[in-house]
């Protein structure tokens, strides 16, 4: 495929008029994908597709198109030649774009990360053992992910990488659920099996008569899971530089009235780790590193060019979006086996669900516990608790109630599906907290 997509470009950009500037952009899987319920096998199928995006910007004027074609199918130059005459009919309509971002050349780049997965048809003995003593349902996900970006300035990136995750929920009888999501580019089978074991665990404390707690302020452990809910929430009007300057963001205090949040909060954006490209939908190139908060205080936002040129600020080449792409918060040093010791009474969260922000400005958080919470009493669990809504602030949760950090980020890994299979996660530690604010 990155043959045919140069090969591709080439006669595109050769078909260009005069004053005319393009962007192309692919992106798709060979992916293989099982779908599980009550432990056994339902679906089986292998997805291999792509898709291919168009943008135009001729006089100021700025206009885009896509279209998706098999994975095997060479991608057919009448069909972007049409995308293309479309794009041209439709650029002359639209008003000037006062910061339109032309395409430039900084150099082309290719990054390919393969993976050790476990062949297609070994998939299923490798999976199915450890799971046949339990009731789950969930997605199995392998294979490649690439993508690709080019500009007629001469300029191209591409970007492939081998993945799996195994992402499910384990229920009981009373269908209460453990979820979790075992997820990497290299398959260790032992890993998966224990990986597997420590949540039949929880599933068989999830068969205690639940707790149910009254609203309140309470002594907290949540788990790597619900911290990337938490720090997902830096996409939605957090970290973006254009939300700071429109005075719609949740870090608004950290600009304007210096707040810093806990000197244990280290949040940046790292692409080391090979998981999602350095380069944006323009093709521009991030840094290996940007630091966004150090030690509870902002350093950097997300800036994207036409945010830059909008606002007369320098960019880090951040997406158009302005949200984390390869997000890490760092480890503290409390250490995996003593998190209950160090809770000793309070309440336990593997996971959180249907975050909200219920006051943005003022950086307030809402949403629901769910799946494998718990009471724990003495460093001890005593039983799973019922849902609950809590509300609470990032002032207080990454700030003055944040205890401490686990000591290894762990990778959260993006399993949505809905264009297609998604890159990266987020890599992040659990986090202790004297106080969290459970509310109905």
């Amino acid at each position: 495929m990155k043959n045919q997509f140069n090969q591709f470009c080439d006669h595109l950009f050769n078909e260009l008029h005069e004053g005319e500037h393009l962007v192309v952009t692919v992106g798709g899987e060979h992916s293989q994908f099982i779908r599980f319920n009550n432990s056994r096998i339902r679906q089986v199928g292998l997805v291999d597709e792509a898709g291919l995006g168009l943008k135009l910007m001729v006089d100021g004027r700025s206009a885009q198109r896509d279209c998706t074609f098999s994975g095997r199918e060479k991608p057919g130059a009448s069909r972007a030649m049409e995308l293309l005459n479309i794009l041209r009919q439709e650029v002359i309509q639209l008003p000037p774009d006062p910061f339109q971002v032309l395409p430039e050349n900084k150099g082309s780049s290719l990054e390919e990360h393969p993976g050790e997965l476990l062949a297609e048809d070994a998939a299923p003995d490798a999976l199915l053992p450890a799971m046949k003593a339990v009731d789950l349902a969930g997605i199995w996900a392998s294979g490649k992910i690439f993508t690709g970006n080019a500009n007629s300035a001469g300029q191209s990136h591409w970007f492939s990488t081998e993945t799996f995750a195994l992402d499910y929920s384990l229920i009981t009888p009373e269908e209460r659920m453990v979820k979790a999501t075992y997820a990497g580019s290299r398959w260790d089978q032992q890993d998966y099996e224990q990986f597997m074991q420590e949540n039949i665990k929880k599933l068989e404390m999830m068969s205690r008569k639940p707790k149910t707690i009254k609203p309140d302020g309470y002594r907290t452990y949540i788990a790597p899971a619900g911290v990337s809910d938490l720090l997902s929430m830096f996409s939605w009007g957090g970290i973006s530089e254009a939300a700071l300057q429109q005075g719609d963001s949740a870090l608004l205090k950290m600009r304007q009235e210096n707040l810093s949040l806990s000197p244990h909060f280290n949040l940046a954006e790292d692409f080391r780790d090979g998981t999602v490209p350095r380069f944006n939908s323009n093709g521009e190139m991030a840094p290996e590193v940007i630091p966004l908060i150090k030690e509870g205080r902002l350093v950097n936002t997300l800036v994207s060019s036409r945010t830059a040129k909008e606002y007369n600020c320098d960019s880090n080449q951040a997406s158009e979006f302005e949200g984390l792409r390869a997000p890490i918060m760092s480890g503290g040093d409390l250490a995996d086996n003593s998190i209950l010791e160090n809770l000793d009474t309070g309440v336990y969260l593997s996971n959180l669900h249907y975050l909200n922000w219920s006051d943005r400005i003022g950086g307030r958080i809402t949403g629901m516990t769910r799946y494998a919470c718990f009471w724990v009493e003495n460093g001890e669990v005593v039983a799973p608790i019922e849902n609950m809504r809590f509300d609470d602030s990032i002032y207080r949760i990454f700030g003055d109630q944040l205890a401490a950090v686990t000591t290894a980020p762990r990778l959260i890994p993006d399993v949505e599906t809905y264009e297609g299979r998604e890159l990266g996660g987020i890599r992040c530690p659990g986090i202790l907290l004297d106080s969290f604010a459970l509310t109905l």
